[in-house]
């Protein structure tokens, strides 16, 4: 190809990128698929990089589908109280922390099947593959503490106390690895070297931090608080800005195209902030979604996200006191700017 065709197609791919992100804020539902089911609850949705199916945590079961059409592929049960699942690079294997079995089940990519289990801490949930150690982490939602899992063995070879309820986490892919603590309002920094702890950081008095995401090229780290984003420097923990989002936040994704961060919000809509800089930021129009919308995945080739929610009886309530969820109704959302005029 001559260099004067690729200098075009570079230019075309960097403004289409840039126009992407100006337009954000005119995304919009553009899908909705219908996945049905009893009335069970869900948690984190997860897409895997290697054969871009999408993966949605539902009370005791985990639908696979394609992310394109929302047509069924598969499904994984005996996964009670699932919430998130993680994928082993290169490999054909998956990870489901089950919070009520307080264990992680592993399973096969490409049949579906569990082929291990895994016993951790009480009630493990949020999960991910840490690419420094190429270890899973996982954390445990009532025993407080990780549980280190080599993927080699499929043993949990460290348990870390965290001092409080670890929610989602992330690493800098240097030897650091960072932990949303809920009920303490920080971050815990851990040393991925030694698996021991290396910093409390407070978050300005912000409370339930839950989703979290980084930007390895500004060193920023993005926590989503009770109504509030919190940005902090990845290197020194100085809170470097807080931008408002929606109520009910409960997950959030980083498109490192970009630059944007969405936060999905219970109340239903989604939070768009761009980041300019690494001191910038600009907010935009809140996305219209649904209620109960809280927990949000990225398709970093096409830009879309996905959200898990259903609808909700307005007279009867759950055993916690929430509307109770219609049976059959569970779906996911689909946002993009593909029905947006011109």
């Amino acid at each position: 190809m001559k260099a004067k065709s690729i200098s075009v197609i570079a230019f075309s791919l960097i403004f289409s990128i840039a126009a992407y992100g100006q337009k954000s804020s005119s995304m919009q539902v553009t899908n909705t698929f219908q996945i049905g089911g009893d009335d069970s609850g869900w948690d984190y949705l997860s897409l895997n990089p290697q054969s871009t199916q999408l993966y949605i945590s539902h009370g005791s079961r985990v639908n696979i589908v394609d992310p394109a059409t929302g047509s069924p592929i598969a499904e994984i049960t005996d996964t009670n109280g699932i919430h998130g699942i993680a994928f082993l690079p290169d490999t054909g294997k998956g990870y489901i922390s089950c919070g009520k079995l307080n264990k992680v089940k592993v399973f096969d990519t490409i049949t579906h099947k569990i082929i291990g289990e895994i016993s951790t801490g009480q009630n493990p949930d949020a999960l991910f593959y840490e690419p420094f150690t190429k270890k899973i982490i996982v954390g445990n939602g009532k025993s407080n503490d990780l549980s280190v899992i080599d993927p080699s063995t499929d043993t949990v070879i460290q348990t870390i106390n965290v001092g409080g309820k670890p929610e989602a986490a992330v690493s800098d892919d240097k030897g650091r690895i960072f932990v949303n603590i809920e009920d303490k309002n920080e971050i815990v920094v851990i040393d991925a070297k030694t698996f021991t702890i290396l910093y409390h950081w407070g978050l300005d008095k912000e409370e339930e931090p839950s989703g979290l995401a980084i930007d390895l090229k500004t060193s920023r780290l993005f926590s989503t608080c009770d109504k509030m984003l919190v940005i902090l420097d990845s290197n020194t923990g100085k809170i470097v800005k807080k931008l408002p989002i929606g109520k009910g936040c409960d997950g959030m994704v980083f498109d490192t195209k970009t630059n944007m961060i969405y936060t999905s919000n219970g109340e239903g809509n989604i939070s768009v902030i761009r980041e300019e800089n690494a001191y910038q930021y600009t907010s935009f129009p809140n996305i219209e979604t649904k209620k109960g919308a809280r927990t949000i995945a990225l398709n970093r080739m096409t830009h879309r996200l996905y959200l898990s929610t259903a609808d909700f009886s307005t007279t009867e309530k759950d055993s916690r006191g929430r509307a109770k969820i219609l049976q059959g109704t569970f779906k996911i959302l689909e946002v993009s700017m593909n029905k947006l005029k011109k």
